[in-house]
């Protein structure tokens, strides 16, 4: 079977410095509402298999950060749990922008993509149930 690795040294090195730059983002997107996780993971799962295959078996089986790539790289889903904290999430960040008074422009434009990262999560499939 051929490696899905790149051949050239320098490239390797690119894709590994992608995919860990876009699993710190990830990462990072778990605590702050407007930043995605799952798209990161899917950005660092591809650059890691091409630059590494043990990083890329590592984030692929990771318990955590594994399973929604599968979903998204299965079935194009995205787990009811995830729909619900991403809108939590958004509503938490748009209440504070509330409380804190912000400026009404910047209150539309916080709706505006609120109102589409919503309508993109409720959009998506949920992935099948597992079996215990």
């Amino acid at each position: 079977m051929a490696s899905r690795l790149s051949d050239s040294a320098p490239m390797r090195w690119v894709y590994l410095t992608a995919g860990w730059v876009s699993l710190a983002l990830g990462i990072v997107g778990v605590v702050l509402p407007l930043l995605p996780t799952t798209p990161f993971l899917l950005v660092s799962a591809f650059a890691f298999s091409k630059g590494s295959d043990r990083l890329h078996d590592w984030l692929i089986n990771h318990r955590t950060f594994g399973p929604p790539i599968e979903q998204w790289a299965t079935y194009r889903a995205i787990s009811r749990k995830a729909k619900w904290m991403g809108t939590l999430s958004l509503a938490v960040i748009l209440s504070i922008s509330l409380i804190l008074d912000a400026a009404p422009w910047i209150l539309w434009i916080q709706g505006a993509v609120c109102i589409g990262v919503c309508l993109f999560l409720w959009t998506r499939r949920e992935p099948p149930a597992s079996n215990p």
